[in-house]
């Protein structure tokens, strides 16, 4: 099997942690730490019972990172569901280059792996979380070329992936990679949004919304956090739900028609890009096949 994972930038193990731990956050130091998941961009551990440390892996995560400890003591108060806010935040050193972050630890699996039973209650909460976030966000809010934009500017960056994935298109899908640009095409054929950026989550797919199997519990992974158009969040729509909750998200959100197709045009290219890059993460890659079944019945 390939590997999409970038290289990391530093080695980060417990022995690293436990030394940071040390020298800027001594009360700390005595909780027991266990590495959970190494990860595209952080390495993340279990610190005592009640606690997680985030510590990115290679100079763009250090980036995010620091956009998220920045960003969500802002947002957190607003929102309706739980975040994890940084309860101590982590400076770089002469021996590790970037900001690193504690958070609460949140109870929960994630949604990609364990879907909600309450699929109507679970939409609601969505929605209405997707609500309270969409809000207008200030001039200095995180910037993230990738995240926020009309999605037609996505075109040459998809096309691009596709000239080598045809195989894994069209092994694991109903799509050839003709009908996918074809539909791809229809949707980006939609006006921009002409109002004022947005709060956006950014990668709002369902391996960040965490759930206790009945309900969501919580929306995680805010490295992305950026403004723009809402359009970017509402593909989780698809990620997530049948037609019925998607129907429930798009009333409590107030989305218009071009606000919609720009959604689905956001999930079609998501679908893509996260099957081009599953190579060895069978959980993204479950994922994408979700979204492509979902955006093949539609």
């Amino acid at each position: 099997m390939s590997s999409n994972r970038p290289a990391a930038d530093v080695v980060v193990d417990v022995a690293m942690v436990r030394r940071l731990l040390e020298s800027q956050h001594p009360d700390l130091v005595h909780l027991p730490i266990v590495e959970l998941a190494n990860g595209w961009d952080n390495v993340m551990f279990r610190l005592g019972d009640e606690l997680l440390v985030r510590v990115p892996r290679r100079e763009m995560a250090g980036r995010l990172v620091a956009n998220e400890v920045a960003a969500l003591p802002v947002l957190a108060p607003h929102l309706p569901l739980p975040v994890p806010t940084p309860v101590r935040v982590g400076q770089p050193d002469d021996e590790y280059p970037y900001v690193w972050a504690v958070l609460p630890w949140l109870e929960g699996r994630p949604v990609g792996t364990d879907a909600p039973s309450d699929a109507e209650g679970a939409a609601q909460q969505l929605g209405e979380f997707l609500q309270a976030l969409h809000v207008g966000a200030p001039v200095d809010a995180p910037v993230n070329p990738y995240r926020g934009h009309f999605i037609g500017e996505n075109d040459d960056r998809l096309r691009e992936r596709l000239d080598g994935g045809a195989q894994t298109i069209e092994t694991f899908t109903d799509f050839t990679v003709a009908t996918l640009l074809s539909r791809w095409v229809e949707l980006i054929d939609v006006a921009p949004r002409p109002g004022p950026p947005v709060w956006l989550h950014g990668d709002l797919h369902p391996l960040n919304v965490l759930t206790d199997g009945i309900s969501i519990s919580a929306v995680i992974d805010w490295g992305d956090v950026t403004s723009g158009d809402p359009a970017v969040d509402l593909a989780v729509a698809w990620g997530l739900f049948e037609p019925a909750e998607r129907s429930m998200i798009r009333t409590l959100t107030g989305a218009d028609d071009a606000t919609w197709q720009r959604a689905e045009a956001w999930a079609l290219y998501f679908a893509a890009m996260y099957l081009l890059s599953s190579d060895d993460d069978p959980a993204l890659r479950a994922v994408s096949l979700r979204l492509f079944d979902r955006l093949t019945a539609d």
